[in-house]
């Protein structure tokens, strides 16, 4: 019974949810697109490989596979890797990352009928969920078509679990249905486990084993020379709306000269709007896309390309990771710290709570209070090299401290789907 009112209540919502996807397609057009494998309707196959299943909600959670996928490819070298997003960005990433070696269509919406189709149009072997990714209907049909799911890199803030847990009738029975569940930290686990999950491990963060692509550090260089490589570089890396406006207010204050300031605003349908706020702020802005020397009079490079953040990472002295600033939890700060960019983080990092507080014991990562307190503990670090270049020695031995989470959650994988040899 509290299935079928959950999806019940999905129909009333359906005009909501067409409504919701024109809205998003004003501003990010790609959110027109595809509609129809959304509810389940899929091209069709082109080969009858055996497949594997993958879901990662959008960049972050995709950026996060690669480890995963080319060891499952080694793994499994008969099968086609299919990928599910959530977000057109999520899948744009996919492109970039894997091209046409792998399948990439929409994750279908929790609603019975396109749940189905999705499961008997791809005849998965296995389906492997990314983080926080539990649906009733899904994870029903997935028990129906007899496909063992698993939810790997699996995370559970405090303040998700409370949410779910008012909804124990429909989250309990989902959790279960997982063949297994691999979290990230021990809190993690014992999270999910009081929620009702069974058979959890922990695996660790995927995102420590990530590698930055070597096109991108060379990338990361030829931008350094752009940007003057006498000029030291700040980076606002993946800000969110209304964070920009206090962080180019806190450096307009700064006296001159100022360090050349690099932001990359999280969502790319707002870079005109962060552009605009530049130049309200008296700010001089050249954009990323014009790929030109950046003059000294400029004050800001807006960095309005997609998929070169560990390019920009790379280039820059210090990178502010965006969304911690307000309450928006913050977003991963391993790939500064892959390349040896010391952090900066504000105080908002529940969704990566674990993450940035090893990052601040490590030393690789230090706390600001608000906009201004960020420019003054930038300024203090460009100012004492030393400091800066200890900042960046920590930041890449804490990222190889947590690596190995990739092996882990193959061995979860081979435990449900062994492999030919």
């Amino acid at each position: 019974m509290p299935r079928v009112l959950y999806t019940l209540f999905l129909w009333i919502l359906l005009p909501y949810i067409f409504i919701r996807l024109w809205k998003r397609g004003r501003k990010q057009p790609d959110y027109l697109r595809h509609w129809g494998e959304r509810f389940g309707f899929y091209p069709a196959r082109t080969d009858e490989k055996p497949v594997i299943w993958l879901h990662a909600v959008s960049v972050g959670e995709t950026r996060a596979t690669v480890s995963l996928v080319a060891q499952l490819r080694a793994a499994y070298p008969q099968h086609q890797i299919l990928f599910t997003h959530t977000t057109p960005t999520g899948r744009d990433t996919s492109v970039q990352l894997y091209g046409d070696t792998v399948q990439r269509v929409y994750f279908p919406y929790d609603y019975p009928f396109a749940v189905r189709r999705f499961f008997r149009h791809f005849r998965p072997q296995l389906g492997i969920l990314m983080e926080t990714e539990i649906w009733v209907n899904l994870n029903h049909a997935a028990q129906q078509e007899q496909v063992p799911l698993l939810l790997l890199n699996a995370r559970m803030s405090a303040k998700s679990a409370r949410g779910y847990a008012k909804f124990a009738a429909l989250t309990r029975p989902a959790l279960q249905g997982f063949t297994a569940i691999a979290a990230q930290t021990a809190d993690d686990a014992d999270r999910l486990t009081q929620l009702g999950a069974t058979r959890v491990s922990i695996m660790g963060n995927l995102k420590f084993d990530i590698l930055p692509p070597q096109a991108m550090l060379e990338l990361g260089k030829a931008l350094r020379t752009q940007f003057g490589s006498d000029r030291s570089v700040l980076l606002l890396a993946s800000t969110r709306e209304g964070e920009e406006t206090l962080l180019l207010a806190a450096y307009a204050a700064l006296p001159e000269p100022r360090p050349l300031l690099l932001i990359v605003p999280r969502h790319p349908q707002r870079f005109a709007e962060v552009e605009t706020l530049n130049l309200q702020h008296g700010l001089r802005c050249q954009r990323r896309s014009l790929n030109q020397p950046v003059p000294a009079e400029v004050d800001v490079v807006l960095g309005d390309s997609m998929g070169e953040l560990f390019a920009y990472y790379a280039a820059a002295d210090i990178a502010f990771i965006g969304g911690s600033l307000l309450p928006f939890g913050g977003q991963n700060l391993i790939e500064a710290c892959v390349v040896g960019t010391p952090v900066l983080i504000g105080q908002h990092t529940h969704n990566f709570a674990d993450a940035s507080r090893l990052a601040v014991e490590a030393g690789a990562a230090q706390r600001i209070h608000d906009a201004t307190d960020l420019c003054h503990a930038a300024l203090t670090l460009l100012h004492d090299p030393a400091r800066l270049k200890m900042m960046s020695r920590h930041a890449q031995s804490f990222v190889e401290a947590h690596q190995g989470a990739s092996t882990k959650a193959m061995h979860v994988i081979t435990s449900v789907l062994p492999t030919s040899h």
